[in-house]
């Protein structure tokens, strides 16, 4: 059975993170794993350069707790980190700057990768994604400390410890793998199969504020309260998706996680708080997350319904400022830059909404055909 420990917060106070991070550390035996001279990669989710108070990234208040606790231990911190834009030096220390990671990380001695490395792999127990690339330090990491945001998505409906790890994949390699795996079943699998691969050693999810809605870069702030803590990826999914008013076998990734028999949200023993404590049964889904009412649709109907009804990305073109980001993130180069705005041509999108996660200026919106706009 695999335990998960909730920790209720209302704030990222420095002392009261420090002391939750060190309660985990104790209570899973992290300070016994974790020995002396080792090098601990730090996953944060920096999926763009955001300001830690708008919810979209990984507060680094909570990784400097962790990462103290990890030189308590007597092993080093190595933050390693990929946004879903061009994988440079450059690009990689503005963002780290940006996020508020670079003055943390000056503080406390903590290292940033930022020789931006990466390395093709072989996934010898995959099922769909036997090969991909990842950044060098999560190949040979001694161990690996997933840190998630809680988030809404609108591809995969929720984005927590499992699908932080596609951050390990550099830069621009990301929309060949949402190109790969149009499909969000398939997307889905691929997600667990790199997952599975790395096999984060502890994972924890900053939830004292989430993101609902149109997640996991336009959607709005959401207290939840909570940081939550497992060795195991898929149970502390289960345990935050739970909290939210999530179905977790709804999820795609841990669906499949579950009939992988790699984790099962049955049997998740919880410590700490108990989900009904921090629970919000009202948690904003994104738009494109589901498609559900199809299924009332007759047989012959759902084709066209399931087209016509089907999520699509919109500019708002009055306020692009014409950046190319979404252009630069998009996997079927559909996005075109045409008098300093952005123009979608929706024959060729995989409704991957890359677009959507990375316009820094959050006006691409998710929408449907307002008689299925629910």
């Amino acid at each position: 059975m695999d335990k998960v420990s909730i920790a209720k917060c209302e704030d990222y106070n420095e002392n009261r993170l420090l002391a939750i991070a060190d309660g985990f550390f104790t209570e899973f035996g992290i300070y016994d794993e974790i020995k002396e001279g080792m090098t601990v990669v730090i996953k944060p989710n920096l999926i763009m350069k955001s300001k830690p108070e708008e919810a979209i990234i990984t507060h680094p208040a909570l990784v400097e707790a962790v990462g103290k606790c990890v030189q308590k231990a007597g092993a080093s911190v190595l933050i390693a980190e990929s946004s879903g834009g061009v994988y440079t030096t450059a690009m990689t220390k503005s963002l780290f700057a940006g996020c508020g990671y670079t003055e943390t990380a000056e503080r406390n001695g903590f290292e940033l990768y930022t020789e931006c490395e990466s390395e093709a792999v072989y996934l010898p127990k995959a099922r769909i994604c036997r090969t991909t690339t990842f950044l060098k330090p999560y190949i040979s990491a001694d161990y690996i400390i997933n840190i998630a945001k809680l988030k809404t998505h609108g591809m995969t409906m929720y984005s927590g410890a499992v699908k932080n790890l596609f951050g390990a994949v550099p830069g621009l390699m990301k929309p060949e793998l949402h190109c790969r795996f149009p499909d969000k079943n398939d997307f889905a699998d691929m997600l667990v199969d790199i997952c599975d691969y790395l096999k984060p050693s502890f994972n924890l999810i900053d939830g004292i504020f989430g993101m609902e809605g149109n997640g996991p870069t336009g959607g709005s702030k959401r207290f939840v309260g909570a940081v939550f803590a497992s060795k195991s990826p898929y149970a502390v999914d289960f345990a935050a998706t739970a909290a939210i008013g999530f179905e977790p076998r709804e999820i795609p990734m841990l669906r499949i996680a579950a009939e992988r028999g790699l984790a099962s949200p049955e049997e998740v023993e919880i410590s700490g708080a108990a989900i009904e404590e921090i629970r919000v049964p009202d948690y904003k889904k994104a738009k494109a997350a589901s498609n559900d009412f199809v299924d009332g649709v007759p047989g012959f109907m759902r084709p066209l319904v399931s087209r016509i009804a089907r999520p699509k990305p919109a500019i708002d073109e009055k306020k692009c400022i014409g950046c190319g980001k979404c252009a630069e993130s998009c996997p079927q180069h559909v996005i075109k830059i045409e008098n300093k705005v952005a123009k979608i041509d929706l024959k060729g999108c995989i409704r991957c909404f890359c677009c959507h996660e990375m316009c820094p200026e959050h006006i691409i919106k998710i929408k449907r055909l307002g008689l299925f706009n629910l």
